[in-house]
């Protein structure tokens, strides 16, 4: 597509008032999905992170890493399985987990964001004490999977002081001793209410939450977080949406302005919501 200089003007005048109101804000944004895995969908991911820290907005990354666990847990013969969309973590899985999420994923986003001229600093949950868990209790023993009890921003707000964009893994240390396998949406959500984030977005690889979960052109923009209730009870919320909203609900009831799941499928999604009056996915407030 051939875009005229003058059209080019134009856009970047559009983003000039979404640029001024979120100047020295923080953001805070799930990454996982489709767009973790497409090489072409990572790109355009970083290309619009780098974008929003160089006109001045903190962007905190958080991010999964589902498939490359899978992959690495494939490599060493380990089956991996799944209670309610939680992964079971034993001792060995654990080791890997840390190892797959805190490591080689961290690391090589914190490789992509700084090739895309964005400075910055992987971390994870263990570093500070960052997000302190105990282990979360289900009918069915899953193992090493976390309950968040504490979040202790200390850390994030100094490497974004200090300039760089924090690209965190979702692991979380104990009073015990042990290491935890954390939902990276809950982190996400906990870190963005105790950061005092104007935004929090979730990445997903639908378009968000639907009014008929089969066709995409029902769209919901917008939903207060008191018509969740009713959203449930209706059906409309239902299955995998259920733990992404209430992230989005426990985010808004903490403080943060905005909640977001956003479609991370399409390029460039982070600046079409962040930039852009129309916005994208489904806002909830």
């Amino acid at each position: 597509m051939n875009i005229s200089n003058a059209e080019k003007a134009h856009i970047l005048v559009q983003a000039l008032p979404y640029i001024q109101k979120y100047y020295g804000k923080t953001v805070v944004i799930k990454y996982g999905g489709n767009a973790m895995i497409n090489d072409d969908l990572k790109s355009a991911v970083m290309s619009d992170i780098a974008l929003l820290k160089l006109v001045g907005i903190n962007v905190v990354l958080v991010h999964g890493g589902g498939p490359e666990i899978t992959e690495m847990l494939g490599r060493v013969n380990k089956e991996s399985r799944f209670v309610n969309g939680m992964r079971v973590t034993d001792k060995e899985t654990i080791d890997i987990v840390q190892m797959v999420l805190a490591g080689k994923v961290n690391k090589s986003l914190v490789q992509h964001l700084q090739k895309c001229g964005a400075p910055a600093v992987g971390l994870c949950g263990l570093d500070g004490n960052m997000l302190m868990a105990e282990k979360l209790i289900t009918s069915e023993d899953i193992g090493f999977v976390g309950e968040i009890t504490q979040v202790n921003p200390k850390v994030i707000s100094d490497v974004i002081n200090n300039g760089f964009v924090p690209i965190i893994s979702t692991v979380a240390g104990s009073v015990s001793g042990d290491v935890y396998n954390i939902n990276a949406d809950i982190a996400a959500s906990r870190i963005a209410a105790e950061l005092g984030a104007c935004k929090l977005i979730l990445m997903t690889d639908i378009r968000g939450l639907l009014r008929d979960k089969n066709d995409e052109n029902t769209l919901i923009p917008s939903v207060n977080v008191s018509e969740v209730p009713m959203l449930k009870r209706e059906g409309i919320i239902s299955g995998g949406m259920i733990p992404k909203i209430d992230c989005c609900v426990e985010a808004v009831r903490r403080g943060v302005s905005r909640a977001y799941i956003i479609d991370g499928r399409i390029p460039h999604s982070i600046l079409i919501e962040m930039l852009t009056a129309e916005g994208i996915g489904t806002m909830f407030y």
